[in-house]
């Protein structure tokens, strides 16, 4: 049984934060008092100072009465907590005890064990398993919230998304599912033009579809945007996947389908 249905609520932070009781979403107060909640589940039960608190939600430039402000959120979301969680003041700072975010947790254990079951050789498990983490995503991270720590923890949390999508991709695309993913590539080339991990997933899946010209002129197309944008060249895997199909090498051509017993 997971920490949030011991405790009464479930926290959720792969979208709008939340937290849940029995299915129904609890009351959490003003915004800037759930940005409060969100650095201080992001502890994972360690002590963050006053200062780091403030510096946390509102940056260097916190408001004149900023201390009134703090111990108004706190009492509020002691009250919206309840004996769910427990919020103290340690003498040194502020800690959330008793609550876990437990769609990370969940989407950490998923991710791992696709990891897993891709070093065994296990594509298909691998790639069910980074599906699951994926439903669990409702928007952006901790979506909606301002505050100059969430906002770090956004972009480190998108990457890390990407990140295991292209792993699932990968994993498809081994398997002969080029054709299936083809748009999902095309629109995720498009959402992150410079990344080039996926410009190498859509030129494979594409070339294995029988479009080397489309594959081609994807590469084409990433030279030129990285060039106007970061004056510089693809990178070598890049490169090298490009040479490798102006040469027709055969280790790109699509695996033989698997067998029906």
């Amino acid at each position: 049984m997971d920490e949030g249905t011991r405790n009464g609520l479930r926290f959720e932070l792969l979208g709008p934060l939340r937290a849940l009781r029995d299915g129904a979403e609890v009351p959490l107060g003003p915004p800037k008092q759930r940005a409060v909640l969100a650095v201080l589940l992001l502890q994972e039960g360690r002590s963050i100072s006053y200062d780091g608190l403030v510096e946390a939600v509102w940056g260097g430039a916190p408001p004149l009465h900023v201390r009134n402000l703090v111990q108004k959120y706190v009492s509020g979301l002691r009250r919206a907590l309840g004996d769910a969680a427990e919020l103290s003041w340690t003498g040194s700072g502020y800690r959330l005890t008793g609550a876990d975010i437990d769609d990370l947790r969940e989407r950490r254990r998923l991710v791992d064990e696709a990891l897993a079951a891709r070093r065994a050789g296990e594509l298909w498990r691998a790639g069910e398993l980074i599906e699951r983490a994926e439903v669990l995503w409702r928007g952006d991270f901790a979506e909606g919230l301002q505050a100059p720590y969430l906002a770090t923890e956004r972009v480190r949390w998108a990457e890390k998304r990407l990140t295991v999508l292209e792993a699932r991709l990968a994993g498809a695309i081994e398997l002969g599912q080029s054709f299936e993913y083809v748009h999902e590539l095309v629109r995720l080339v498009a959402a992150h033009p410079l990344r080039e991990r996926l410009v190498e997933l859509l030129m494979l899946a594409l070339y294995r579809t029988g479009r080397s010209s489309d594959a081609l002129s994807a590469y084409e197309a990433a030279r030129q945007r990285l060039a106007e944008a970061l004056g510089a060249d693809p990178g070598p895997p890049l490169r090298s996947l490009h040479t490798r199909m102006l040469r027709q090498d055969r280790d790109l051509l699509p695996p033989p389908p698997l067998a029906v017993s």
